[in-house]
């Protein structure tokens, strides 16, 4: 039984990057290719031990080592995603990023045979048989349990934020679901995911977590999925919120961000703040407005009594935290929006916006 340990946070500001990525053929299509990619060839040593497969055949991750800094993450980052493309490109396929393929037809993908994956398709069923996604992963480091309990439960009203902001998967299926981000509707119809709720401490969350292995709920505790958690087992902060990425700038926007947040609120709870302890209902309300209008919508404030501009709130995040990348984020044309217009005038152009 796998569980986690409040001794795990011991190091702060420390960063690691996890992406999920599509493995797609010549034409940029969604192909099986993991077999290869990770079992059937040597990875290069870039990529040693930070290289696996997902629920399907088609869809490939990776890790950065644990970095020190946020210079060290962005070099890593870069440097590992070379490595994949090259590493998939000597075997004649091609990596791409969104977070949803728009021409991935979950009826027609191979599912990987690992046993995890196969236990959960069991359990699961449907929602999971159908689950095309692909996502950003951002863990910071803290060096104290309840700490990262305490900034789970706050940064969660700045995750809606975070969605707006990365809205890349309007198609799912090979149809247009108008939604900015499906890739976050979907995968919210799988259990243990979403927003979730406000723990009073680590030890509630343990607690929680627990339960879940020993009932049979879940087959470990890295099956809860929900879009911020304190990690049990490597020690930080974990916020699984952005759709996934092609260009690589838009991901370090992320990172960006986030270790700002984490270490913003740090600094709050060691000076005693006892927080806005927000309630998840209306933070699901923001979550909709986000994954439903992308960089359109207008989110409740931290106050919950007003609605505000997407563009206003990043402006003040920005200012408050000293971080530039979500400005540019928000400058830019969104990732649904391209998505869209490229469809538009030619598939062929959609597919290859995707790829590395």
């Amino acid at each position: 039984m796998e569980l986690g340990s409040a001794d795990a946070f011991d190091r702060m500001g420390t960063l690691g990057v996890e992406e999920e990525f599509f493995v797609v053929d010549e034409d940029g299509r969604p192909t099986a290719g993991t077999d290869t990619l990770v079992y059937g060839a040597d990875p290069p040593a870039t990529l040693e031990g930070k290289l696996d497969h997902e629920l399907f055949k088609s869809v490939i991750e990776i890790q950065t080592p644990r970095c020190e800094s946020l210079a060290e993450a962005r070099e890593q980052v870069r440097e590992v995603r070379a490595a994949l493309v090259a590493h998939a490109e000597s075997h004649d396929y091609q990596i791409a990023a969104a977070g949803l393929h728009p021409l991935a037809k979950w009826r027609e993908l191979e599912h990987a045979s690992k046993p995890r994956y196969r236990a959960q398709l069991d359990r699961i069923q449907y929602p999971q048989h159908r689950n095309t996604t692909a996502g950003l992963h951002v863990h910071v480091g803290v060096d104290d349990a309840d700490k990262a309990t305490w900034i789970a439960n706050e940064i969660r009203w700045a995750l809606p934020v975070m969605l707006a902001l990365s809205a890349n998967s309007p198609f799912w299926n090979g149809f247009d679901t108008g939604l900015a981000s499906a890739r976050a509707k979907i995968f919210e119809n799988l259990p243990n995911t979403g927003m979730p709720t406000m723990f009073r401490d680590f030890e509630a969350y343990a607690d929680f977590e627990r339960t879940m292995v020993e009932t049979g709920s879940i087959n470990d505790r890295g099956e809860l999925w929900y879009d911020v958690r304190p990690h049990s087992g490597h020690g930080t902060v974990e916020v699984r919120t952005p759709d996934g990425q092609s260009d690589t700038e838009r991901v370090l926007a992320f990172v960006e961000y986030t270790k700002a947040l984490v270490e913003d609120l740090a600094a709050r709870y060691e000076d005693g703040e006892s927080g806005y302890r927000h309630r998840r209902e209306p933070l699901d309300e923001n979550k909709w407005r986000a994954l439903r209008h992308g960089h359109d919508a207008e989110l409740l404030d931290r106050e919950f009594e007003r609605s505000v501009p997407l563009g206003e709130l990043v402006d003040r995040e920005a200012e408050r935290l000293g971080v530039t990348g979500i400005r540019q984020l928000y400058g830019a044309e969104s990732g649904a929006s391209q998505q869209r217009r490229l469809r538009e005038e030619n598939l062929d152009e959609l597919c290859a916006s995707l790829t590395l």
